[in-house]
């Protein structure tokens, strides 16, 4: 990131940054004390399962609903003192699309030029240049209605884009699409970062989307975050990863199952799974191992936790396994 750091090596400027965020409705605790903090020029992914207050959050943040309390700055403006500033520096777009299907895809454009009261010439120009960028000019005198779901979702960014926000708020923007779609959409989003160094808040239910996307995620559940961190420091709080090791010797499976200490055997597949965080120096001491001991090895393979591990672990209801993770586990 090209984001220059204050002297003294502190950390570059926040693009959202909140402490303390609550709020509630009723007797029901939605956000239950929230503290983030999103580089400038980042992608942050927000997990959570349905009713976890992820779209709460994003409501909040785009100045949609008022917080019960906290401290919340976005785009470096006090969300309590200054909403409007925060307002002029943000877009938002929802899992349900803004576009109006009666009108070309165009004019959908061109009437979010009026809204931000650009002149006629700047807002044709803007809305041809959008269009281009998003692969819609050859749809852009056909109605919205008749474009496809990857087609609406891409022309509902575009409209976000024309106000030139530095901070974009996607709230599920994949939710509903094919996966050609999803993974269309999820270059958009990188072009947004890499080409824009624009600042993307991401909710979503896909984890594979985040872990593709996101530089920092955090995993929200029951109102707080159980975790946050990159996808690899999250990946490391679940245990289970492991190497499996295939004979197709049964004298050199039973040498190494005797041999090695920790495995669980699997006597008809002839596989051994011996635990290990995946690391090379993990792997190279295993291999250099099976060498010494002269035994070989048809196969090796490793097995990491993945998000959905993650995820499952953290906001699962019934897991008997579920490692003692600290809530905040990693920062």
């Amino acid at each position: 990131m090209s984001t220059s750091r204050r002297e003294g090596g502190s950390q570059p400027p926040a693009a959202v940054s909140t402490v303390g965020l609550r709020k509630s409705y009723g007797d029901k605790t939605v956000l239950d004390g929230i503290d983030l903090r999103i580089p400038a020029g980042t992608v942050f992914a927000l997990l959570g399962p349905n009713g976890a207050g992820k779209t709460t959050a994003v409501k909040i943040l785009s100045t949609l609903i008022t917080a019960d309390a906290g401290e919340i700055r976005v785009g470096g403006h006090d969300l309590a003192a200054d909403p409007q500033a925060v307002r002029a520096a943000i877009g938002v777009t929802g899992q349900f699309s803004a576009v109006d299907g009666l009108i070309t895809g165009e004019e959908n454009m061109l009437l979010m030029a009026d809204l931000h009261h650009l002149s006629r010439s700047e807002g044709r120009r803007t809305a041809a240049e959008l269009l281009e960028r998003f692969d819609l000019t050859d749809a852009a005198k056909k109605p919205a209605s008749t474009y496809s779901g990857g087609m609406k979702r891409r022309l509902d960014i575009a409209m976000t884009l024309v106000g030139n926000p530095r901070i974009i708020f996607l709230d599920e923007p994949t939710t509903g699409l094919d996966p050609r779609s999803r993974h269309n959409m999820w270059q958009i989003i990188r072009e947004l970062v890499s080409d824009d160094g624009v600042t993307v808040f991401l909710t979503t239910q896909y984890l594979e989307e985040a872990d593709q996307l996101a530089d920092r995620i955090a995993v929200l559940n029951d109102g707080r975050i159980a975790a946050q961190g990159t996808a690899e420091e999250l990946k490391r709080l679940i245990p289970g990863g492991h190497v499996r090791l295939r004979f197709a010797d049964p004298a050199a499976y039973r040498t190494a199952a005797l041999a090695l200490t920790e495995v669980t055997r699997d006597d008809e597949a002839l596989a051994l799974q011996i635990p290990s965080d995946g690391t090379q120096r993990e792997l190279r001491s295993i291999i250099d191992w099976l060498d010494a001991a002269g035994i070989e090895a048809d196969e090796l393979t490793v097995h990491t936790p993945d998000l959905d591990d993650v995820f499952f672990a953290l906001t699962g209801s019934d897991r008997p396994n579920q490692p003692n993770l600290p809530t905040e586990a990693v920062r």
